[in-house]
């Protein structure tokens, strides 16, 4: 497998990247997990606009899907178009979610997307076995695990620490994940990881490389959260970039 990020800031964009992007590839095909405010950009400098054979969306915050509104007029208008409706896969709502945010009166996105509704279980998407299970989220959200050929991704989306998520990410060879929050702060509960907690996790789920993603640039310290997360996780630990790769 072969992850870019296209997007890591987390909550709304940053001074330097976009929101939530990871493209994951495998035998020529291309699963783009969530789709966040400003990153059809970097799909477009990084993979190319139709690179994505199918979309996961791991919950309905704007920060993870908002793009996949302003995609549809990618499918449905280009001058070759419309193209056959994407396989997109995401919690229950995401079809009235995105036609609201595309806006048009009484719209669908129906015609570009084909939904399957996300709960709790393991399926196929391309090559990829799939495996997603609920955390800790005030919205439907869920974590993921990806796996091809003898290799495990995790990723985290956005949560707090819960059981789910150590299940998910156990004996991974990639562990990406949020760590929103600093340490030592009083921060509200029940919605993101910290450094430490993102280290903690790592650490427990045996995880052979810690991929931090999703800090706020606003709220924070890069510095904080790494020297944080490697007081937990002793494994080689670095912060995602837009565009970076990694051969899992």
């Amino acid at each position: 497998m072969r992850l870019t990020v296209l997007g890591c800031a987390g909550s709304f964009p940053g001074p330097e990247s976009p929101c939530s992007a990871y493209l994951v590839e495998a035998e020529d095909f291309r699963l783009l997990v969530d789709f966040g405010s400003g990153s059809l950009s970097t799909l477009q400098r990084y993979a190319g606009l139709h690179a994505p054979d199918a979309i996961l969306l791991t919950h309905l915050h704007c920060d993870h899907i908002l793009d996949a509104a302003s995609y549809v007029v990618v499918r449905r208008y280009a001058p070759d178009g419309p193209y056959p409706p994407l396989p997109v896969y995401a919690p229950a709502g995401a079809p009235d979610r995105l036609a609201a945010a595309y806006g048009q009166e009484d719209s669908t996105v129906e015609d570009v997307y084909q939904f399957y509704a996300l709960q709790p279980g393991t399926f196929p998407i391309g090559p990829f076995t799939v495996t997603v299970d609920r955390v800790l989220h005030p919205v439907e959200t869920y974590g993921v695990r990806l796996e091809h050929d003898g290799r495990t991704l995790c990723y985290s989306s956005d949560t707090a620490p819960c059981e789910a998520l150590l299940r998910l990410a156990q004996n991974a060879d990639a562990f990406l994940c949020e760590a929103s929050y600093l340490d030592g702060v009083d921060n509200p509960p029940d919605l993101h990881l910290t450094g430490r907690e993102a280290g903690e996790a790592a650490a427990k789920a045996n995880v052979g490389r810690l991929l931090l993603t999703h800090l706020v640039a606003a709220w924070g310290s890069e510095a904080h959260t790494v020297t944080s997360a490697a007081s937990a996780y002793t494994g080689p630990l670095e912060v995602v970039r837009p565009g970076a790769s990694y051969d899992i």
